[in-house]
């Protein structure tokens, strides 16, 4: 059957559009995934799923190679998305994720221009996140019944709660950190953040007692032979912290379903409720746009309304 190649599925499919559909090795995508440092694992798995799906979806229309790429391409395909009913936030981020590999492919000389320069996408949804009562804080730092089995988990666990409360990290900041990230000015800790970011942020009494107590105490009996000697939390079988570890044993403390990023915005909500500068919290946060952080005070302002509501007699 000239022109069609036969499927595994036993169906055909237009031997053109196969060609092009295989082309991804054009897309050098290994070696712009080597190229994420400090990117969490989970993270570097969305990152090329993002990227395979639009470079299959640009080969379906002829644009192969990413040298031949242009604007209205990413548009095109951007808008396909819209039409295809997926979420503004996810739009959002696949966006963002083709910004950054043709940035790095320009930078690389791969590419001659950037054809995602200045291309905009549907920002995020405006929906607030949720922000964790008092009561819930203390689920998760005492844990409870359905807590660790074992003295050096409860240490960690416990850690965790605090570090990603404590200190407003987001989850794969948490995981990736290092011993040597801890070394430094007392009170504080290195984070890498996004886009290969560093910076350091405070660290509260207790996430530093519960952190200290971990290393001296329960870390050492998670330790194995293959253990990464830098890392600061480790799993049960003694392999680097992932952020599915983390959710699970948030879920174990939590009498409800609980994100890790809930820690986080819990942190920027309670610095705003208590008066702090939206520019500190934006650099505690590690965000490289004010508007980001901005939904925060949204938080504190509904927050707000709420206590009145509940509270003055004639509200």
């Amino acid at each position: 059957m000239s022109g069609w190649r036969r499927t595994k599925g036993g169906g055909h499919v237009d031997a053109e559009r196969f060609s092009r559909v295989v082309h991804m090795d054009r897309w050098e995508l290994d070696e712009w995934l080597g190229s994420l440092t400090r990117v969490a694992a989970s993270t570097r798995s969305v990152y090329q799923r993002d990227l395979r799906d639009a470079a299959r979806w640009l080969g379906e229309i002829g644009r192969d190679d990413p040298a031949t790429v242009t604007r209205r391409d990413l548009r095109g395909y951007l808008a396909r998305l819209d039409r295809d009913g997926y979420a503004r936030r996810t739009t959002a981020r696949k966006a963002s994720v083709i910004r950054r590999y043709f940035h790095w492919a320009q930078r690389t000389g791969r590419v001659d221009h950037d054809p995602s320069a200045a291309l905009s996408a549907p920002r995020g949804t405006a929906s607030l996140p949720r922000v964790l009562s008092a009561a819930e804080l203390d689920q998760l730092v005492e844990g409870g019944p359905r807590s660790a089995d074992r003295p050096e988990i409860e240490l960690r666990d416990r850690a965790v709660v605090e570090v990603l409360y404590g200190s407003g990290l987001r989850v794969s900041e948490l995981c990736g950190l290092r011993r040597s990230d801890l070394s430094g000015p007392t009170g504080t800790i290195s984070v890498w953040g996004k886009g290969d970011k560093q910076r350091r942020v405070p660290i509260s009494e207790p996430a530093a007692a519960a952190l200290a107590a971990w290393i001296s105490e329960g870390r050492p009996a998670l330790v194995s032979a293959d253990t990464p000697d830098d890392q600061v939390f480790l799993n049960r079988r003694g392999k680097p912290l992932s952020p599915r570890d983390v959710r699970r044993l948030l879920d174990r403390r939590s009498p409800t379903p609980t994100h890790p990023h809930a820690l986080r915005h819990t942190f920027a909500t309670h610095l705003l409720d208590g008066g702090a500068d939206l520019r500190a919290v934006q650099e505690l946060l590690g965000h490289a746009d004010l508007a980001t952080t901005q939904i925060y005070t949204r938080v504190s302002r509904e927050r707000m309304r709420e206590v009145h509501r509940s509270t003055h007699p004639r509200a």
